[in-house]
């Protein structure tokens, strides 16, 4: 099974299209935490979330740089997070990686040969032959990053660039055309955030069977109905609505997995409320 038919499955499973992210930071843990042993914590802390949330999502998506500012110990817990996740349920390493030669291909091996993830998202900004070594794993997910959340996106993915055309687009359109030809075994991805619902449309017209990762609902104040409505495919699939923070710390005492799995489902049901306004 290849990562666009498990996501699939998921999503059909729990009838949801809701990511949920896996950035655990000690200094927010509830109470019931604060005097456990830092990894310890991180490892509880997940596996109590991933336990409670895991009926209301289509993935889990674990960023590997809060497991790696916990030091050497990180990459154990890292494991020890990943083994936890139900193995029907993708999982999508945010990693954002992006380099060259021999760095690219250990970088591949490692979150698909030794963490034994889905998918895992990267910086198409080096061009193919820094990808190249990710869409290798045919049945592995690519999720490129495309049109990002953060606010000063605009610095360099707005700019108009002249594309192989010879026409002048956004940097951003650029990039999701281009990753449309490297989609021949149908393994690739976008990032486009839920802060930007007007490029988030644009995108999906030039990708329209393409799975996108849409961060930034929540905290970061993305419009979750307009970035439903604008990211789904004709089927009202392969949009997959990344939340961390408001669902994580939704609670801060005991029951802070209970919290938390409320708010999954509640965030899930929005969702699935707008995806049925976006086809009817």
């Amino acid at each position: 099974m290849n990562f666009l038919e498990k996501l699939l499955g998921a999503s059909r499973q729990h009838n949801s299209l809701l990511c949920v992210g896996l950035d655990p930071e000690p200094g927010l843990f509830p109470v019931v935490l604060r005097d456990v042993p830092v990894e310890k914590a991180v490892i509880r802390f997940c596996h109590a979330i991933i336990e409670a949330t895991a009926a209301f999502v289509c993935a889990f998506k674990p960023n590997i740089a809060f497991f790696e500012a916990l030091g050497p110990a990180g990459m154990s817990v890292f494991q020890e997070v990943l083994a936890a996740i139900p193995a029907y349920i993708p999982l999508i390493i945010d990693a954002k990686r992006g380099d060259l030669g021999n760095t690219a291909r250990n970088y591949a091996t490692t979150v698909f040969d030794i963490y034994g993830c889905d998918a895992v998202t990267v910086n198409p900004y080096l061009g193919y032959d820094s990808v190249a070594p990710f869409l290798a794993y045919r049945d592995k997910g690519v999720i490129m990053l495309c049109r990002t959340s953060n606010p000063s996106a605009r610095d360099f993915q707005d700019l108009l660039v002249q594309d192989g055309e010879g026409q002048q687009r956004p940097l951003y359109e650029v990039v999701a055309r281009r990753v449309q030809t490297w989609n021949e075994a149908g393994n690739c991805g976008l990032v486009v955030g839920a802060t930007y619902p007007q490029e988030l449309r644009v995108i999906r017209s030039l990708c329209p069977t393409m799975p996108i990762l849409i961060p930034g609902v929540g905290v970061q104040g993305g419009d979750l109905e307009a970035s439903i409505q604008a990211g789904v495919d004709k089927h009202g699939e392969r949009a997959i609505l990344a939340v961390s923070r408001s669902i994580l710390y939704a609670g801060g005492s005991h029951d802070f997995a209970t919290r938390a799995g409320q708010e999954a489902q509640r965030l899930r049901n929005l969702i699935n409320e707008a995806r049925s306004y976006s086809e009817g």
